[in-house]
């Protein structure tokens, strides 16, 4: 292309884009930082903190890779609670944003410094934000190869919530076999997983959930008792179980509307583990109550300090993966929604009209 031929063409979009400020029908803003050799992409994108309707389809650049960075095409990525905090602003995070902390695909381009992956390979990742969108940028050592044997939704749908079940369980509170735990939220992403790990272990799961249908998933899953909370109050019911004993462990994601009734069916010198807040944070309470109830234990981990080197990032994910492959953890993942449908896949999380895993698939 000659100088005078790029020039013309330049000035023929910019007569263009006159026209169309002039008639409102052009937003000035789509013909800023326009790369005529990059196609761009689809991505959900938060501009202002808010509630589901905070989420906006927008075209964006497809990114490009930093050195030590893969760009991976996404075949799904998860929804979860913690794209809901940082939707809400409960979370903080430079804005605008695209949410989404999970994903799995295929890599398409590598930085120069990578060599941990390259094209064509399939991997997933969590704890990176971005991947509510067609492609998104993952420094390498954050992305984990998908074995065979497990699907690129079986990865999306495992990483976050497949590895937080297996922290809970494995290292923040090691169950043994004979031990009980009352596992709050069975039905949902993370709690049919732990029901299943705690099963497979030789634990008593005490499940809670709202209804019969979530009642049935959770005893599929391994619960030995299930608890409808809608029906029956969930501290008397769970001491009565347990001759009033009570649990060795509570795993909490529901906080608010749980967390001082979960403290009271504790046995003595058990652990409260809070790892989620869907009904609200959990409000300051006097630590000296610990000592009254039997000094109790309590603990808010969250997954990124249990995959905070790669070695335990590969480790944990290669041992997730393998329950998957070897039929040993089933997933429940059959809610999946366009990538534009975000807004109502929040709306669901939220109203805890699911259970199992929600996809995004761009």
């Amino acid at each position: 292309m000659t100088v005078y031929q790029r020039n013309s063409s330049q000035l023929r979009k910019a007569r263009a884009f006159v026209r169309g400020v002039g008639t409102g029908i052009v937003d000035p803003e789509s013909f800023i930082g326009k790369d005529e050799s990059n196609p761009g992409m689809k991505a959900i994108q938060v501009k202002q903190v808010g509630g589901p309707e905070a989420m906006e389809v927008a075209e964006l650049p497809v990114p490009q890779p930093k050195v030590n960075e893969a760009v991976v095409k996404l075949a799904a990525s998860g929804v979860n609670f913690i794209d809901v905090y940082f939707r809400e602003g409960r979370y903080k995070t430079p804005l605008p944003f695209t949410p989404g902390q999970e994903g799995a695909g295929v890599v398409t381009a590598v930085g120069s410094d990578v060599k941990l992956v390259k094209a064509g390979d399939r991997v997933a990742w969590c704890g990176v934000q971005g991947s509510y969108a067609e492609y998104a940028a993952v420094p390498a050592d954050r992305l984990v190869p998908v074995p065979q044997g497990v699907s690129d939704h079986h990865a999306a749908a495992a990483m976050l919530q497949g590895m937080t079940a297996h922290y809970l369980s494995h290292d923040t509170h090691p169950l043994k076999k004979g031990e009980t735990a009352l596992v709050h939220a069975a039905a949902g992403g993370v709690g049919l997983l732990l029901a299943q790990m705690a099963h497979n272990i030789g634990a008593r799961v005490i499940a809670t959930v709202s209804t019969e249908e979530k009642a049935k998933l959770a005893r599929e899953a391994g619960a030995d008792e299930v608890i409808l909370y809608t029906q029956a109050d969930f501290e008397a019911e769970t001491k009565r179980l347990t001759g009033g004993k009570g649990v060795d462990v509570v795993y909490d994601s529901v906080g608010k509307t749980t967390f001082e009734k979960g403290l009271n069916v504790l046995r003595p010198r058990g652990i409260m583990v809070l790892f989620g807040g869907s009904s609200g944070a959990v409000p300051p309470f006097d630590l000296i109550a610990l000592s009254q109830k039997g000094s109790l234990y309590v603990t808010r981990p969250t997954l990124v300090n249990y995959i905070a080197t790669r070695e335990e990032l590969v480790a944990r994910s290669s041992a997730v993966f393998g329950m998957i492959a070897a039929g040993k953890l089933k997933l429940r993942s059959e809610h999946s929604y366009p990538l534009a449908e975000a807004q109502q896949a929040h709306r669901d999380l939220e109203e805890r009209k699911t259970t199992g895993k929600l996809l995004l698939i761009p």
